[in-house]
């Protein structure tokens, strides 16, 4: 049986180890949205992950929901992405890009000309999000017109193109944590009486034309997809019938021969058991013909229970969030069952250095 320092294939993509780091928003783009010279230096230092999933990034200037978070729309953010991706490869890993659109999560400071945010619904989230003046309550949505939803598939599209000029190995359709795609999914959320809402085929309607959208731009074999069933995180509630639902999303998402799939298991950043959820009878409806699809999985996995997962063929990699922000080493400390270095909670977002590029590897302190 394969173990979590094996080489892996996914797709087209052959990751050195079973090990991914998570996509973890750190809140330092610099002007424009642009990446900064730091984030290089902080993918590389992390370069040793069989797959670097990079921070949330915004597929549109309407996709933006927090402060200084990095954009895939401009000539120079595909740019400054380059310089990453060329310093991750140079160090032989892998990196793709996460594309993101909040949707209701953002504050009309965020938004060009002070606009409302978009979403499948017109109902403010109770959460707060990170602007220039801190974390403020985030503003209400108005819902998307029905015409203007093939816009917002061309631009994730649009976005995926702009990653693989970039120099990314693929792209991870951020489809979790109650954000764009995770607000037409949910009737907790989706209040529409259109074709988007309403019955679980029309509120999967516009999640499946993103996947295939972004999967005929750039190829299956490059795209993957995260998605989150059961969490609560920015207010979104539980589906009626969650399982039911990712279920139905997965098997039609199976024939396109996506990369992988990466689910987080539980609550984000909190209780795996919040809610009872069945993810293997997940996982089994992800299959490419008789093979089954890649699977990521992710939300508090310990060493032990990574070693598990691969060994036992219920993953085929797992992705760790913040132990890789405090440990750039994390491959190597896992292999050689070395401590961890702790988490400084006050520098996650926003900043310079400190806290983000100043974590040092394994005996360098």
């Amino acid at each position: 049986m394969p173990t979590l320092f094996d080489p892996v294939t996914f797709g087209d993509i052959t990751a050195a180890n079973r090990i991914a780091m998570a996509p973890l928003t750190r809140n330092r783009a610099g002007p424009g949205q642009v990446p900064s010279k730091l984030a290089v230096t902080y993918y590389a230092q992390r370069a040793s992950a069989g797959l670097i999933v990079s921070e949330a990034t915004q597929i549109s200037a309407v996709g933006q929901g927090y402060l200084d978070t990095p954009g895939i729309y401009s000539a120079d953010q595909k740019a400054g992405w380059r310089q990453v991706t060329d310093a991750v490869h140079a160090l032989g890993g892998k990196i793709v890009l996460q594309l993101w659109h909040v949707g209701r999560i953002s504050h009309v400071s965020l938004q060009p000309n002070g606009g409302a945010p978009v979403s499948s619904t017109g109902r403010r989230a109770n959460t707060k999000t990170f602007t220039a003046a801190g974390f403020e309550e985030v503003s209400a949505p108005r819902g998307l017109r029905t015409e203007e939803i093939p816009g917002i598939v061309a631009d994730y599209a649009r976005a995926a193109g702009n990653a693989i000029e970039a120099g990314f190995d693929g792209v991870e359709v951020h489809g979790a944590n109650g954000y764009l795609l995770d607000q037409f999914l949910r009737d907790s959320i989706n209040d529409r009486s259109d074709e988007y809402g309403g019955s679980r085929e029309n509120r999967m309607r516009f999640p499946l034309a993103v996947m295939r959208a972004v999967a005929s731009a750039i190829g299956a074999g490059r795209t993957g997809l995260r998605i989150s069933p059961v969490t609560p995180s920015n207010d979104a509630a539980q589906d009626s019938d969650a399982q039911g639902l990712f279920n139905a999303f997965v098997e039609e998402l199976a024939p396109l021969k996506l990369a992988f799939i990466h689910v987080v298991e539980g609550a984000t950043g909190g209780p795996r058991d919040i809610v009872p959820f069945d993810y293997d009878a997940l996982r089994s409806r992800f299959k490419h013909g008789n093979e089954q699809g890649a699977w990521i999985v992710n939300n508090g996995y310990t060493r032990a229970m990574a070693i598990e997962a691969v060994a036992s063929g219920r993953a085929d990699l797992v992705a760790f969030g913040k132990p890789f922000i405090s440990n750039p080493d994390l491959v190597h400390r896992l292999k050689i069952d070395a401590p961890l270095t702790a988490l400084d909670p006050a520098t996650l977002y926003g900043g310079g250095a400190a806290g983000y590029t100043d974590y040092p590897a394994l005996g360098a302190a």
